[in-house]
């Protein structure tokens, strides 16, 4: 099972940037989970994690972290490592 969990902030504006694309995403990948976790509201998982930049967006195959981009990817980068992991 792949998962993609995407860190944002309300105020990163890069987070906003990459928003829209990430849905474009999401939708051509029925089968994949996607997360949106905001830094602010939860620092657990941010803790966990160990994040330090948004945008941050892991890429997770059967629960153990395979890929990391802190700051905003081009969608072939997302979508090949996504394409990688399926």
């Amino acid at each position: 099972m792949v998962k993609v969990k995407r860190f944002t902030a309300t105020w990163c504006g890069p987070c906003k940037q990459l928003a829209p694309l990430f849905e474009q995403i999401k939708n051509e990948f029925p089968n994949v989970t996607f997360e949106t976790i905001d830094v602010d509201q939860d620092k657990e998982q941010t803790a966990e994690h160990y994040i330090t930049g948004v945008p941050t967006v892991i890429f997770f195959q059967d629960d153990m972290a395979k890929q990391r981009f802190t700051g905003v990817q081009s969608k072939a980068v997302y979508v090949d490592t996504i394409n990688s992991l399926i």
